[in-house]
């Protein structure tokens, strides 16, 4: 087994400074519905998924969060080497930072939606957003094994997911949805990448992005259609985390059961897509 100084050595990229700190707050692992577990930091969500052929690994906030993880992955009781598929919500780095070390150090298989391999592929100098110049590599780039497509779905044992290309905060963000059984009960689950606009992003003078206001508002009218039971996404304060999870208490999958929660996180990133949309057409500042 690895030790914990051995992914330290593997993950040397030096990566921007990272000034949130919840990003890399350490967070505990817990189980948050069946065979679903939180693996992640204070804010940047990381998901574990287990199944009898090895496990999947959905986002892994930035570079230096891989001891971390690989900590919440052992003290749940699993084998960090067990990780088998690796897939991500979007292309940015504060989701995606460990994936190469994580590949290197589990052998695992990387996949993401078809429009952010690139990004991917090139450590986040081609993002959209600093077109055409590029942004310069980020994090370290990550080889992707299998390009999904939307509609695509990913399976691991008993475990199915469904990718939803969801675009808008990035050309391939994706969303994954996927059933799970526990104490007699069917339980939907989402981990739903949530449609923000990044500062400085202009929706109607967006070079690197022609298509992204049609996109965006695609993607709001898609999740919108979404049925789940269970909410989760890729920052904890986008469903709740810190509200929801009880240190201490008896494991309660319930407690992420909001599906409101979720239809009203869409409507609050639609209203504020709608806002900025209309203040560009008025010639005023967006931010």
């Amino acid at each position: 087994m690895l030790s914990m100084a051995a992914v330290a050595a593997q993950t040397t990229f030096k990566e921007p400074p990272v000034t949130n700190e919840a990003w890399t707050k350490p967070f505990p692992g817990f189980r948050v519905v069946g065979n679903v577990y939180y693996v992640g930091t204070d804010d940047l969500a990381s998901y574990l998924i287990t199944t009898d052929q090895g496990h999947m690994l959905i986002n892994t906030g930035v570079g230096s969060s891989v001891p971390m993880i690989r900590a919440s992955v052992e003290s749940l009781g699993f084998r960090f080497g067990d990780i088998k598929l690796l897939l991500a919500t979007h292309g940015h780095w504060d989701h995606v930072g460990g994936m190469a070390a994580i590949k290197r150090l589990t052998g695992a298989r990387m996949l993401m939606h078809e429009a952010d391999v690139p990004v991917l592929e090139d450590g986040g100098n081609s993002d959209f957003r600093f077109f055409p110049k590029g942004r310069g590599t980020v994090y370290e780039p990550v080889k992707v094994d299998r390009r999904l497509k939307d509609g695509d779905t990913v399976r691991l044992g008993a475990t199915e997911l469904t990718a939803h290309h969801h675009p808008g905060h990035t050309r391939g963000a994706t969303s994954f949805t996927f059933t799970v059984r526990d104490g007699g009960r069917d339980y939907r689950v989402g981990i739903i990448n949530m449609n923000g606009i990044n500062e400085g992003v202009l929706l109607l003078k967006s070079p690197g992005y022609p298509r992204i206001v049609e996109e965006y508002a695609q993607t709001f009218a898609r999740q919108k259609q979404i049925a789940l039971d269970v909410f989760l996404s890729s920052h904890a304060g986008q469903f709740g985390l810190h509200d929801k999870y009880k240190a201490g208490a008896p494991y309660d999958p319930n407690r992420f059961v909001d599906p409101k929660g979720f239809r009203a996180a869409v409507e609050r990133a639609e209203k504020n897509y709608l806002d900025q949309l209309q203040k560009e057409r008025q010639g005023q500042p967006s931010r």
